[in-house]
């Protein structure tokens, strides 16, 4: 079983970006193929604020919700009381073929080593004529403005992070090819962004990504792995507290989304 490393890890400045995430601003391509009764399992559900409104779309149906580290599990207990919140490995899911009208998972195959396995699994628990959601980042995608040498650093130093744990940053162009690969025959692939222009956007993401820059597993990992030191990760800190502040500050990240019939 491959032995996936996170890139973000848990720190709270990751959380806090997380928290933030709804249906709405994170699911929105899967919401109106969901139905009220449906079985739905929610993988990677991290503080389980978007399984909270899958858990609203399918009332009554049964949610089940998992996440690998339980350090996130309490917290997504109380965000989504409706779903059944456990541990769960996506490689090795313990549940029945065909269990799931829907199985979903935002930000996921990004951090696997083999996130074909996954989709693979993922299909195998989901019933035939059922959904396969999943939607990723596109790092490679991700354009801001003004130009700043300092987040060009960031950007390259996160490929070269998420890729010394085998995982792959620019999934989102990926997802089409990873779902044909896990044995799918009818896939639906598009793409969203989040766009960050606004004072209050551009504060919260920069302050959020200034942290993670020097705090989180991110910058830790960076440091082990004599990728960067102590003054390049605050140097891209500072480009991310200049790049909030300013007046024109402008970003869009880009995501690949695949629907996949079962």
């Amino acid at each position: 079983m491959p032995e996936d490393v996170y890139t973000h890890g848990h720190h709270d400045s990751v959380l806090r970006s997380h928290r933030w995430r709804t249906a709405a601003n994170s699911a929105g391509y899967l919401l109106p193929h969901l139905h009220p009764g449906d079985s739905l399992l929610d993988v990677g559900c991290g503080p389980g604020t978007i399984t909270a409104d899958l858990v609203a779309a399918v009332a009554p149906g049964r949610v089940v919700a998992i996440d690998r580290s339980a350090d996130v599990l309490a917290e997504a207990r109380t965000a989504a009381p409706g779903a059944d919140v456990r541990l769960g490995d996506v490689y090795a899911l313990e549940h029945a073929d065909g269990e799931f009208d829907v199985t979903h998972a935002h930000q996921v195959l990004q951090h696997l080593t083999d996130p074909v396995a996954a989709l693979a699994e993922m299909r195998r628990v989901t019933r035939p004529g059922g959904l396969v959601a999943a939607r990723d980042a596109d790092y490679g995608a991700f354009t801001w403005w003004p130009r700043l040498p300092g987040l060009d650093e960031w950007l390259d130093l996160y490929h070269q992070v998420a890729r010394s744990n085998g995982a792959e940053p620019d999934a989102g162009r990926r997802l089409l090819a990873w779902a044909n690969a896990a044995g799918f025959t009818d896939v639906t692939a598009g793409a969203s962004v989040w766009c960050f222009a606004s004072p209050a956007d551009r504060d919260w993401w920069s302050q959020s990504w200034a942290a993670r820059a020097t705090a989180s597993d991110f910058a830790v990992q960076a440091r082990d792995r004599g990728l960067a030191t102590d003054a390049d990760l605050g140097r891209i800190a500072d480009a991310w507290r200049e790049w909030g502040a300013h007046p024109d500050g402008w970003l869009v990240l880009v995501h690949g989304e695949v629907l996949a019939t079962r």
